[in-house]
């Protein structure tokens, strides 16, 4: 195999790889020897029509396509091997040379790694934020609290108001004429949740038991349905039953049920600020981490190619589809129900991808400069908290991560101390929109 490698504008490359002609004869006759058996031959048992009388019938390209399959991915790993460029991206392939008796040849165009220039990363000025815990602060996650522990009571003398749980028959018309999809019997519909189209919920606010309303509303210009969007309908809805929430007294009693620590509700207000402080503070710390690497990229120049922010989008789909699959979804199925496609699922993770890539490689110059470099110890405190995350033995996660794996670890543990170092040198200062 042999690899020549082109640079090409905007941290693009073509790498132009060649493999032996020995070699493509070998995965020609190899596809051969896989798909004989489904290829029917007048006079032949099925299988041992020869290659060369396959060839003079459908043509000597026969087993090209299958043949370019099993050489290109081996090919191509051994170029990245010899390649002395960073590759940052999934390789666009494209055939050059496929002919038998000649040297099998083909192109992969790819992302480099970007070149930063750092601008100031070293006190860059962060907005200051409020971690102080107020008692209207308290008082409020108080309020949630008990909001949970709420019981549903039925209501029978008044109408529905905000907030309520109304059991709805509904049917939307258009025109006079009821629509597919609008019709629901025995629905339970939380008022103020915004769950239905914009004003459905408000108008059914007075509505009475047992009598039906006229809902009027119109959908959104951008609804799912092309037939509905933007246009108003009216839905005839009954209200069959209403419940609200009663939340429980705020007394020892209520305290004792949700608190192991405090017995009296001053203990819990106490309890409940240390709480809120704690989360805040930490909230406080992640925003101005966030600010300060907002800041250092916005002050370093680098020039990020599309493919290497398509690449991102990608794995960050793939690791959105794993996650659904562990709440026992497919990811066909999650589009088949909200009705997002694809390429909308790509462009929903564009910014988060360009802001990933971005961050990573500010870090990673920052890193550099700062000579901030993962340790040994480093590594094992890393693999020790795998470990106990995924509860599996050190050396099964030293085994699972390899070579490969451990150089992303060390990566990832040099980029966590640039951010660390970037916020810590960052100075607060007051909103300017105080």
């Amino acid at each position: 195999m042999s690899l020549q490698v082109e640079k090409l504008e905007k941290n693009m490359a073509k790498l132009t790889i060649e493999v032996a002609a020995e070699e493509l004869e070998k995965a020609i006759e190899s596809a051969y020897q896989k798909n004989k058996n489904r290829i029917s031959v007048p006079g032949f048992r099925k299988g041992k029509a020869p290659r060369k009388m396959l060839e003079q019938m459908y043509g000597k390209e026969i087993f090209y396509e299958d043949a370019a399959n099993e050489l290109v991915p081996d090919a191509y790993d051994k170029a990245l091997e010899e390649c002395t460029e960073e590759i940052v991206s999934a390789p666009k392939i494209a055939v050059v040379q496929l002919e038998a008796g000649k040297p099998f040849i083909f192109t992969a165009e790819v992302a480099l790694k970007p070149e930063v220039t750092l601008g100031q990363y070293k006190g860059v000025e962060v907005d200051k934020v409020d971690a102080e815990v107020s008692d209207e602060d308290v008082t409020a996650e108080i309020d949630r609290e008990r909001d949970k522990n709420a019981r549903m009571v039925e209501i029978t003398d008044r109408p529905v108001r905000d907030k309520d749980v109304a059991t709805i028959d509904f049917e939307g018309f258009k025109d006079g004429v009821a629509f597919e999809g609008g019709k629901g019997e025995d629905y339970p519909l939380t008022i103020g949740s915004h769950t239905f189209i914009p004003g459905f919920e408000e108008a059914l606010i007075g509505a009475e038991i047992g009598k039906e309303t006229d809902v009027n509303v119109t959908f959104p210009e951008d609804y799912q349905e092309q037939e509905l969007a933007g246009k108003a309908v009216v839905f005839k809805c009954t209200v069959k039953k209403l419940q609200e929430k009663q939340l429980p007294e705020l007394d020892d009693d209520f305290i004792g049920d949700v608190s192991e620590e405090s017995d009296t509700v001053e203990e819990y207000r106490e309890e409940v600020r240390k709480k809120l402080s704690d989360r805040k503070t930490k909230e406080a710390e992640q925003e101005k981490e966030n600010a300060a690497i907002a800041a250092a990229i916005a002050n370093a120049q680098m020039e990020i190619p599309d493919a290497m922010v398509e690449t991102q989008q990608r794995q960050m789909v793939q690791d959105y589809a794993n996650r659904l699959r562990y709440q026992g979804l497919t990811l066909e199925q999650y589009m088949q129900y909200t009705g997002v496609t694809s390429q909308m699922l790509m462009d929903q993770m564009k910014p988060q991808a360009l802001r990933y890539i971005q961050t990573r490689l500010v870090m990673g110059a920052v890193a550099k400069a700062e000579n901030l470099e993962a340790t040994e110890e480093d590594f094992e405190e890393e693999v020790k908290t795998m470990s106990e995350a995924y509860q599996k033995e050190i050396d099964e996660v030293k085994s699972l991560l390899g070579e490969e794996g451990k150089k992303q670890v060390m990566e990832d543990i040099c980029i966590r101390k640039a951010v660390k170092f970037v916020a810590e040198q960052a100075m607060e200062v007051e909103s300017k929109g105080e």
